[in-house]
């Protein structure tokens, strides 16, 4: 092979990787711009759930087996073994002893 013919092959194959190169980039660009657009629209669509029950709930309050959202979190940290009564409340509930405190205070006086 000649020279010519070498630095041709060495052209086209550096121009090739450009292209490739630039198909990669704008690639990798598009899938950044998506994977945040389905990040927003999956804290979007949490958000509109949320709202959502929270007006069915208001629409039917004659329904009193559902807890508000404040002792939702207290029923969660219960059940994550914490107090969340008054008197204890923050200190880990031992080998999961219940607590009438801290029912009353999640399922009482609604």
């Amino acid at each position: 092979m000649d020279s010519n013919s070498l630095y041709d092959e060495l052209k086209d194959l550096d121009s090739r990787l450009s292209s490739t190169a630039e198909q990669f980039t704008n690639l990798h660009e598009t899938i950044i711009k998506l994977m945040e657009e389905n990040a927003e629209l999956k804290i979007e669509n949490q958000n509109l759930r949320d709202k959502l029950k929270d007006d069915r709930a208001q629409e039917n309050p004659e329904n009193e087996n559902q807890l508000s959202k404040s002792r939702l979190n207290l029923e969660k940290l219960y059940h994550e073994g914490f107090h969340v009564c008054s008197d204890y409340y923050g200190k880990r509930r031992e080998d999961g002893e219940e607590c009438i405190f801290c029912t009353e205070i999640i399922y009482g006086r609604r």
